[in-house]
């Protein structure tokens, strides 16, 4: 027999635990059809290629399964307004009048990135400053979160919001003391009055920009990606640009698509089961791309002040931020998705969100039990004991955003949530412990791309002050690996095809240049993936 491609010569990681001792992998077709124990002589096998890892690690393709990879792409066009670069109000309005001096003045500024936490001055800018230093520009500055924004009076001026706007539901505009609009925009329903007039991309460059983009996650060891709110800022059209790029000859990457509610009650999607909708999608993808779910939100951003907290904020406790839906309206719209077939993912940060959101799943299943439903909870932040032996009880599976402890962990600790709930901060060790299905993700762009990185904080659990966040809270090496993995898999329910190496499994893998499970924990994240291959073809092209 001669196989398409043999990789051997190094540590291989199966994450089956009857696969030890993996000496080479065999491929044919794109799928594993050979996993060698034991002795593996070269010169008694024949392959079209080979691929010594000469002994590096290698492991099953990495599957992130909750990001943004549209909105990761956008940025590339866009203006960085974030740390270190612009620590200052000063250094962030010199970065905007950077680029309004090189803009037409018709021209949108879009810039991401800007965390006012950051700032030295612990701030959010406001529009009058932003008109001193681009006052014939539009200006939209995206908040890190992805939650919050911040405009200037010709923005608001092109957009027909005025002092006299009303708060829409599920968001607010940020007002000065006299009520005037000071510029700052909280929540999605808000900032959709001022995105849909920014200025739009050609189809050709957003499909370039995401085959780019695409490039950028596979160069991280990931082969199966979830972009989390197809439809989120755009609607339908968002759906459309997807299928754009991932039809195009260059895009390699394969994808997954969490659809926003609302795009699946119109049309085409509005009478479709998921079955459907998950066929329509793989027709028109050729294949590249299926459905995940519908996704919902029931809160925003703890760092934004407006995720759902049961006890308020540490610095403000009167202040708990606020659900998005009614309960009524979150049990009747969960309610459909369920009956429809679909599977429900729905981000919820601050815990009176998740114990929100836990008594909608299990309002729907208690009327219309299904087994295997894999409804799911986004980020988990601050899931409580309770929360997690409900969730347990319905099976209701979660992916973790575990970057938050790096990223935000020392924030949260002494701003948001203060000492104790931060030692609970996205509680791996907790969810492991109650069964939970579970996965970690890195929200890019909220956070870079990189599974690694999300291993090596799931593991370490480091502020970026070098503070160790919840030592109870940590998860082992192997455990971590599997989250973004064997576990991300089971969470997408392709275990039969994806997610570790054996036979019949895609030959999907990442090829790492130290094995994570015998080094220090604390370099993890500096591994370099040296190659990724996605259906036995290697992509990273040097």
């Amino acid at each position: 027999m001669t196989y398409d491609l043999i990789i051997y010569n190094g540590d291989i990681i199966t994450l089956e635990e009857e696969l030890i001792d993996v000496q080479a992998v065999g491929v044919e077709d794109g799928t594993i059809t050979k996993v060698w124990t034991g002795d593996f002589d070269p010169e008694e096998v024949t392959a079209k290629e080979w691929y010594n890892l000469e002994g590096k690690t290698l492991t099953p393709g990495f599957i992130d399964t909750h990001n943004h990879i549209l909105m990761y792409s956008k940025m590339k066009s866009q203006v960085y307004c974030g740390p270190p670069e612009n620590r200052s109000v000063d250094r962030l309005l010199a970065t905007i009048k950077k680029e309004a001096q090189n803009q037409e003045s018709t021209k949108w500024i879009i810039g991401y990135g800007y965390d006012d936490t950051m700032l030295e001055e612990q701030r959010h800018i406001t529009r009058e400053e932003i008109d001193r230093v681009a006052p014939d520009h539009p200006v939209f500055i995206r908040h890190i979160s992805g939650h919050l924004a911040v405009v200037n009076s010709k923005a608001l001026e092109v957009s027909d919001i005025n002092d006299d706007v009303k708060d829409p539901s599920g968001g607010h505009f940020g007002r000065h003391e006299d009520g005037t609009l000071d510029g700052v925009l909280y929540e999605l329903p808000v900032l959709e009055k001022v995105m849909r007039h920014l200025d739009q991309l050609t189809s050709d460059e957003l499909t370039r920009l995401m085959i780019e983009a695409s490039e950028d996650y596979i160069k991280e060891g990931i082969t199966t990606n979830t972009d989390a709110a197809v439809g989120l800022d755009g609607g339908f059209s968002e759906y459309e640009e997807h299928i754009r790029a991932v039809t195009h000859p260059d895009f390699k990457l394969k994808m997954r698509y969490m659809v926003m509610d609302d795009v699946l009650n119109e049309k085409p999607f509005a009478d479709l089961s998921a079955d459907e909708v998950d066929s329509y999608i793989s027709f028109q993808s050729n294949g590249q791309a299926r459905l995940d779910s519908a996704k919902f939100f029931q809160d925003g951003s703890i760092q934004g002040y407006t995720g759902a907290l049961r006890d308020g904020y540490h610095l403000h406790p009167e202040h708990n931020g606020a659900l998005i839906h009614q309960q009524e309206t979150l049990n009747e719209m969960f309610r459909n998705a369920h009956d429809r077939g679909f599977r429900i993912a729905c981000h919820g940060n601050g815990d009176l969100a998740i114990d929100s959101i836990i008594q909608a799943l299990t309002n729907a299943l208690e009327k219309s039990p299904r087994e295997g439903h894999l409804h799911r909870i986004e980020h988990l932040q601050t899931a409580k004991e309770e929360d997690l032996k409900r969730m347990a009880e319905y099976d209701i599976a979660t992916s973790l955003f575990i970057n938050h402890v790096y990223y935000w962990g020392d924030r949260h600790r002494d701003i948001f949530l203060g000492p104790e709930r931060a030692e609970k901060l996205d509680p791996l060790n907790s969810v492991r412990e109650h069964g939970l299905l579970y996965t970690l993700h890195s929200d890019n762009p909220i956070t870079a791309i990189s599974p690694l990185f999300s291993i090596w904080a799931a593991v370490n659990r480091v502020t970026r002050n070098g503070h160790v966040l919840g030592e109870s809270e940590k998860i082992d090496t192997y455990e971590a690996l599997k989250t973004m993995t064997l576990y991300g898999a089971r969470l997408n329910d392709t275990e039969e095809t994806n997610g570790s190496i054996q036979i019949g499994k895609e030959a999907d893998f990442a090829v790492l240049g130290q094995n994570p499970l015998t080094i220090d924990p604390m370099v993890i994240k500096d591994i370099n993936v040296v190659q990724t291959f996605i259906d036995g073809k290697p992509c990273i092209v040097e």
